[in-house]
């Protein structure tokens, strides 16, 4: 199942991405499932029914939330979370609740994760490949892999209709809940995707 777990929505001010278009646009990039994970918010839940949509698409809600050591994407019930916790308590909150949390483009110049949250095995799950990253960035990542003990998934961080789907995570099992998500991601079967459709159409 090919799944883009970083995407954002007009509910992050840096994105012009509306759900519908997440929507209709996802299986024409090759997409089975789309993770909302706007800046510091889950509100776009509000506006749809999670999981299975009526062209196939499973759509979930996550969150993308920035500590001073490094951004996360959340996947749990936290839409009460308040904002500046530092990485520690923000990952001590994900383990009590039975959430996930996974290091987003932690090679990214200005906007890494600190290597000391990596060294306290208090975030096993980082983006192997983001959208958005350079490819040096992107290689970076290999180098943390060959210290830490990680898994690695993969998304667009998708502000437009273009980045749509470029970076995706394929995993071995299928995925209609965010509960199924948080279980799959805890498992490690999965690995991170790019540019795993020949073109892209109709944007």
């Amino acid at each position: 199942m090919i799944f883009d777990l970083h995407v954002h929505t007009t509910h992050s001010p840096c994105s012009n991405l509306r759900l519908d278009e997440i929507i209709s646009l996802a299986r024409k990039r090759g997409l089975d499932g789309v993770a909302v994970t706007d800046h510091n918010s889950m509100e776009c839940r509000r506006e749809i029914t999670e999981g299975l949509q009526d062209n196939g698409i499973c759509l979930l809600v996550g969150m993308e939330y920035d500590t001073p050591e490094g951004d996360f994407l959340l996947f749990g019930s936290f839409e009460d979370l308040r904002p500046g916790l530092s990485a520690r308590d923000l990952l001590r909150i994900v383990e009590d609740r039975q959430g996930v949390a996974v290091g987003a483009h932690p090679c990214r110049e200005g906007r890494s994760l600190k290597p000391k949250i990596l060294s306290l095995g208090i975030c096993r799950i980082i983006e192997g490949i983001n959208g958005r990253n350079s490819d040096a960035e992107n290689r970076k990542v290999e180098q943390l892999s060959e210290q830490y003990p990680l898994f690695q998934c993969g998304g667009s961080d998708a502000h437009t209709l273009e980045e749509l789907g470029r970076t995706a995570t394929c995993f071995e099992e299928k995925i209609t809940s965010r509960e199924e998500l948080i279980a799959a991601l805890k498992k490690g079967r999965y690995r991170p995707v790019r540019n795993f459709q020949p073109v892209y159409q109709n944007l």
